[in-house]
């Protein structure tokens, strides 16, 4: 009987009572039933175009991994300092992301930091509030339903200036910004962030663009790219 009470206190030196491990488990299941909520919120509400589903599926690990940690290195300096020095060898080698899909990964670590030190009502509140006014705030701004795509054109007519093809793009888009021109001996290319009325003026403004050179090429893509 010793024997089993000395191997439960190395295994779980921390809970001590049977309502503790109750508590954390509690706090456990709320973590992860919260951070599916933020997943399905980023999956539906993003700006993102593309890898929405890639960066949500994530989030539900993101907020458990961060909640097994706490659990493990928050009454133990050493583990404590463990972790610190570990995290000083890890290098992570992907491409910088977006700020939206930085917000939401900070907010599920927050999810699994808040859950994990027993703050369970208060990170609840707090997140749920976030969402709240983030929902009615996108909802209400003219920013949620302007698109914005990187144009692409490229032609090789020496008489087609540049000028022409800004006078008929401005005509079907709310706003204009030139990002790249470029000038060559065999084709001239021009790259322009617009934001089109409708999805309809996207067709329109095709049409109207190899109108002034049928040798001209278009492609449209998301604006996220860089260039």
């Amino acid at each position: 009987m010793e024997e089993l009470d000395y191997l439960n206190k190395i295994l779980s030196p921390n809970i001590s009572t049977q309502s503790d491990f109750l508590a954390v488990m509690v706090n456990f299941i709320l973590c992860i039933a919260m951070s599916f909520i933020l997943r399905s919120f980023y999956i539906k509400r993003s700006f993102s175009l593309t890898g929405k589903m890639h960066i949500g599926s994530i989030i539900p690990i993101l907020s458990a991994v961060v909640f097994l940690v706490i659990m493990v290195v928050k009454s133990s300096l050493a583990l404590s300092l463990g972790l610190v020095g570990a995290l000083s060898i890890v290098r992570f080698r992907t491409p910088i992301k977006e700020p939206e899909e930085l917000v939401y990964l900070f907010l599920a670590i927050a999810i699994g930091l808040g859950y994990a030190a027993g703050q369970a009502l208060l990170t609840s509140v707090i997140l749920l509030s976030t969402l709240t006014i983030n929902y009615f705030w996108l909802s209400n701004q003219k920013i949620h339903k302007s698109v914005e795509y990187n144009l692409v054109i490229s032609w090789v007519n020496e008489d087609l200036t540049f000028e022409k093809m800004t006078d008929v793009i401005s005509n079907s888009v709310d706003s204009i910004k030139l990002i790249r021109l470029e000038h060559g001996l065999n084709t001239n290319t021009a790259v322009l962030l617009i934001s089109p009325r409708s999805a309809s003026d996207i067709e329109d403004l095709t049409h109207r663009l190899i109108n002034l050179d049928n040798n001209l090429t278009v492609s449209f893509y998301e604006a996220k790219a860089n260039w």
